[in-house]
């Protein structure tokens, strides 16, 4: 039984394939979600009928309709009369109309991630992403690379992969490549057989307490693969570790400081535009570290270094080559909203590169903004949109260093999500702890702003995991 703020009901895969034969009727609450809408497509193309809703109306929902799915742009307890099985996620409450109406009715009600496991029965490869930051772009460049080696994936991720045009695909062979979210424990009721973490910290503090929590729910993730899969995990990071002492999975490593990594990226150096060139060394069955191959990003930063390692050892694990390992990774752009190059800020006096960014968490915009230095910009201005009341509050010392990489940074208001603001907390107090930071809650005025005291050499990260990506959307143009 998994715990959050209500008692979730874990189906195995065996209970799934009983309640869902194919001619099953499928609602899903909350359908124009990333993960839900992409599971609702997945569904529908396995032979199911599909429909749902969602508060608004949305790309996700819109591509849903395109595809002959019923969606509904609001949450009435009507919408759920002719389904079979009710599909929801961890953002649904009790309250929900139709989460009501299904449990009075008795319908089967059925947690996403348990929806996924089933999807996913038949694979021999689960390859599962996990970590409190970096399991998109990961996921993404593992997808890419096994599209690249022709295994035909079925791909589950959280941004939009370029070559498929969707953040998810429907495959036919031994490859499922999913996101495993660790909030609210969704991840522990996935069944991957290769379980990646990249790494482990303070995150999410609406529901994990402690970090001793965060580690204890990790280290149970990495019990999922048992003897037969296997974890691969970044020993770089000690909390990591920590998680994986007594896991029976086999340990496989990666890292870029600790010398006993069993891949290891040495010889590192960095183009002009801030990407990564270097070479893995990998342990030969003498556990000596040998050349395995050499790669040359196209996507910047230091921690694309990590996630390339990572993406390294599991595609050698599932039996691609070196060679086709290393072109692969090399030949990565980048997926959605992940320092995704929008165009240049419209209107402008000078030519401004305007970036788009999901970063929330203080370590991966820490991390992204470093990357982003690394791009030879004169002056790196950012616009920053705080994900959720409780995130801000909980790591609030740790966003105020979170900048440092920064000429300037700009905050807008925090994004409520799912939550109201008990917590007293607000952007503008953030501002006013940073020397080089403002606040700035009018998005036209803002605009303004950043076109007039624009300067050559300057480079714009516009970031954050609400619906400030509408924002990049509109000052930018290519």
């Amino acid at each position: 039984m998994e715990h959050t703020e209500k008692s979730i009901i874990m189906h195995s895969i065996e209970q799934l394939e009983a309640l869902l034969p194919k001619d099953r009727r499928l609602f899903f609450i909350g359908i124009g979600g990333v993960s839900m809408s992409a599971l609702a497509m997945i569904a529908k193309e396995q032979g199911y009928t599909v429909g749902g809703s969602d508060r608004a109306v949305s790309h996700n929902t819109e591509m849903l309709r395109d595809a002959g799915i019923t969606v509904f742009d609001s949450h009435d307890e009507s919408h759920i009369k002719g389904y079979d099985a009710i599909i929801y996620n961890a953002a649904i409450g009790e309250e929900n109309p139709e989460y009501k109406a299904a449990k009075e009715a008795g319908l089967p009600l059925i947690y996403r991630s348990c929806f996924l496991s089933f999807l996913m029965r038949g694979y021999k490869h689960g390859i599962g992403v996990a970590g409190m930051h970096g399991k998109t772009t990961t996921s993404a460049m593992l997808s890419h690379l096994f599209l690249y080696a022709n295994r035909d994936p079925a791909i589950l991720i959280g941004a939009e992969l370029p070559e498929i045009g969707h953040d998810f695909r429907s495959g036919s062979g031994d490859d499922f490549i999913f996101e495993a979210c660790e909030y609210k424990d969704s991840f522990l009721s996935f069944h991957p057989s290769v379980a990646v973490v990249l790494n482990e910290e303070m995150d999410h503090p609406d529901y994990f307490k402690s970090l001793a929590q965060i580690r204890d729910s990790f280290h149970r993730y990495m019990q999922i693969p048992g003897e037969g899969g296997c974890d691969i995990i970044n020993c770089d990071d000690e909390n990591v570790l920590e998680s994986a002492k007594g896991v029976s999975a086999r340990r496989i490593t990666f890292g870029i400081q600790n010398p006993d990594a069993d891949y290891r990226a040495c010889d590192i150096s960095f183009s002009d535009d801030g990407c990564g060139r270097f070479t893995v060394y990998k342990k030969d069955a003498e556990h000596s570290s040998v050349p395995f191959c050499h790669i040359a990003l196209s996507v910047s930063g230091m921690h694309n270094v990590s996630n390339a390692l990572a993406c390294a050892a599991a595609a050698d694990v599932c039996g691609i080559d070196a060679d086709t390992i290393a072109s692969g990774l090399s030949s990565f752009t980048g997926a959605g909203r992940r320092m995704e190059y929008k165009g240049h800020l419209r209107d402008c006096a000078v030519k401004v590169p305007v970036y788009d960014d999901f970063g929330h968490h203080p370590s991966e915009i820490k991390t992204t903004l470093e990357g982003a230095r690394r791009m030879h910009c004169r002056r790196l201005r950012c616009v920053y949109q705080p994900h959720t009341y409780s995130r801000t509050a909980g790591l609030f010392d740790a966003f105020c260093t979170a900048f440092d990489a920064c000429d300037e940074v700009i905050f807008v208001d925090i994004y409520a999500a799912r939550e109201t603001n008990t917590f007293g907390v607000s952007s503008e107090q953030l501002a006013a702890k940073i020397p080089h930071a403002a606040y700035d809650p009018d998005l036209a005025h803002l605009y303004s702003y950043l076109k007039e005291s624009s300067q050559e050499g300057d480079l714009l990260v516009i970031m954050g995991a609400g619906d400030i990506a509408k924002f990049a959307e509109q000052i930018a143009e290519k």
